[in-house]
């Protein structure tokens, strides 16, 4: 008896997973074809065999997905899940693919399928991996599935791989891919190049834009408004806002407008450097080209202005702002009353406040501490305490801002001891003290002559791990050299240098006129010498007081020569200084009067 053209088995005998057994059939081997499922009924017709195959093929490989997005380890298990399946049967490596819908997981079962005896690699499997890769945003997994594959992309992949990298921060590798898409003789389209510029920008990395910028040109690809902007950005992020100024001049005669983004960039850059003709400029332009002036424009403004000292232009601008129908946000409504209260315009703030409030607003600690630091520097302690109560009874109350804040206030005005008080309470409830903490109560307690309590204050704060700023000392090296301790005062210098905390140039003066006080004038002049060699401007009151140590100490040749100096760098010197330092050469009845007095005249 013939044998039938098709042995029929159980294709698929799983373990442990949760849907039903099918009993499928493998081809023989009068088919040809190693694993071919077919359908077990041999009496349809050749294409309802194919359908039903296709079909049987389809609903294992959901269950091997299943199985592989479900099970840890799948890996170990794969095999003797599934017997009889053929998974190097390219037909069905496809449909897992179609089937599975994370590229992470596909990835993997390439990776695994690669590891057993009969597999063959094609390219079209590798390209929908690649695929899946670069459309989940998988920059690197994508990178080293190429590079370990090794094989050629369509431009159309290429462009979209440059996307994925750029999008990932992966700025040098899609330069690399615009480079060999130039090798090939393909030129990516405007929008890629556009977009590797925007990301170019967001690493900060200028250097990137330039030779994209390069290579587009030379590629003959023209550039947009778009591209421009970018430019633009870049001349900002390189500190040369003034070739950006110019660039926006050029794109502006030539009927176009840059977007938003690019005018901010340079309103945020004028604001920095405080050129405010052009920052004027800038807002008259936006208006004039219809770009949209948003709400962050004014806040890129507001801030810029209040950082910069233009705290009253800030304030025109903000109510301009409300006047034009725009609504100022919460941060704006912050930085504009803490730009009024450093003002010491606590009405106008108050009304703020109020006005904030009304239009639903409701304070955070940072709008609390703003106000509060304006009543407190304008000794309105009273106010000041009661504000801060009503904001820790809103919970706003328990942070290093906040204790911050009351803490540098009290300080201010010599309370020091209700500001120690706090600082023990930041521990108690576990607030974090920073160095602007310990930094108000050194300076709090010194400037009340507790100059001991002060530096355990900075011994404390090296115990806790903290790095001092040049304010972590200033305060202590001028008073421990107003009362004599100059020899502490240099070590605390030398403390500076160890730590590499650069020396406020106040501080070389205390130095120096505590090395006077205590009559180590030679040394004080080598301290002077110093501060010359480092560009630094001794103070007013430095001078005078070596010109007066060192002519009591008939040392009058140095003392006109610190005069001449003085003179030089601009100060104005007393008549009592003049006066004092020629009636000394008279009483010492020296033969240079006329030729000193005519050198100082």
């Amino acid at each position: 008896m013939a044998r039938p053209p098709f042995v029929f088995t159980n294709l698929c005998t799983r373990q442990n997973v949760n849907c039903p057994i099918r009993n499928l059939s493998i081809a023989g081997t009068n088919s040809g074809v190693e694993g071919e499922v077919v359908a077990q009924n041999p009496n349809r017709s050749s294409s309802e065999n194919h359908q039903i195959e296709q079909q049987n093929f389809v609903e294992i490989a959901k269950d091997v997905c299943k199985v592989i997005r479900t099970r840890p380890r799948w890996e170990q298990t794969l095999l003797s899940d599934f017997p009889t399946v053929n998974f190097t049967d390219p037909r069905f490596y496809t449909e897992v693919l179609k089937a599975q819908q994370n590229a992470l997981l596909s990835l993997r079962f390439h990776y695994w399928l690669s590891s057993q005896n009969g597999f063959s690699r094609d390219q079209f499997s590798d390209e929908v991996i690649f695929s899946r890769l670069v459309q989940a945003k998988a920059a690197s997994a994508a990178k080293c599935f190429r590079q370990n594959m090794n094989f050629v992309l369509q431009p159309s992949c290429l462009e979209a791989y440059i996307q994925c990298l750029c999008e990932n921060g992966l700025i040098e590798d899609a330069l690399n891919v615009f480079t060999e898409l130039g090798g090939v003789g393909h030129c990516p389209s405007l929008r890629i190049w556009n977009s590797a510029l925007s990301h170019s920008i967001r690493a900060g990395r200028t250097d990137i834009v330039w030779k994209l910028y390069e290579d587009m040109t030379e590629s003959g690809v023209v550039a947009d408004v778009d591209t421009i902007g970018h430019l633009i950005q870049a001349f900002c992020m390189e500190n040369n806002v003034p070739k950006g100024h110019q660039l926006l001049r050029q794109v502006l005669e030539a009927g176009h407008a840059p977007s938003s983004v690019t005018f901010n960039k340079l309103i945020y850059e004028s604001c920095k450097n405080r050129d405010y003709f052009r920052l004027s400029s800038l807002l008259h332009s936006m208006l004039a080209t219809n770009c949209s002036v948003d709400i962050f424009t004014y806040q890129h403004v507001i801030q810029g202005l209040c950082e910069t000292g233009k705290r009253c232009e800030a304030f025109r601008i903000f109510n301009d702002l409300k006047n034009r129908g725009y609504a100022p946000d919460m941060v704006m409504y912050t930085t504009m009353i803490n730009g009024l209260c450093k003002m010491k315009l606590l009405g106008d703030a108050r009304k703020l406040w109020f006005e904030m409030i009304q239009k639903g607003f409701n304070p955070n600690e940072y709008t609390y501490c703003a106000l509060i630091h304006g009543y407190l520097t304008t000794n309105h302690l009273r106010e000041a305490e009661s504000l801060y109560k009503q904001m820790c009874d809103k919970g706003y109350g328990e942070t290093t801002v906040t204790y911050n804040t009351m803490i540098h206030g009290l300080c201010l005005y010599g309370r020091v001891d209700e500001a120690h008080n706090l600082f023990n309470k930041m521990a108690e409830k576990g607030v974090a003290r920073d160095v602007v903490t310990y930094n108000s109560l050194i300076q709090g307690f010194c400037k009340n002559g507790k100059v001991t309590e002060g530096l355990q204050f900075l011994y404390e704060l090296f115990k806790q791990g903290l790095q001092p700023s040049p304010a972590s000392y200033t305060v202590l090296i001028e008073k421990l050299c107003e009362i004599g301790r100059v020899l502490e005062a240099k070590s605390l210098w030398n403390d500076m240098q160890d730590r590499g905390v650069k020396p406020a140039a106040s501080t070389h003066d205390s130095i120096i006129l505590g090395l006077i006080k205590q009559g180590y004038v030679t040394e004080g002049l080598d301290w002077l010498s110093s501060m010359t060699k480092n560009r630094l401007r001794p103070r007013r009151k430095t001078f005078e007081k070596l010109i007066y140590h060192l002519s009591q100490a008939e040392l009058l040749d140095d003392s006109l020569s610190i005069l001449d100096y003085m003179l030089r760098l601009g100060h104005v010197v007393k008549e009592k200084i003049f006066c004092s330092l020629v009636n000394k050469l008279c009483k010492d009845n020296s033969h240079h009067i006329e030729m000193q007095m005519g050198y100082i005249v």
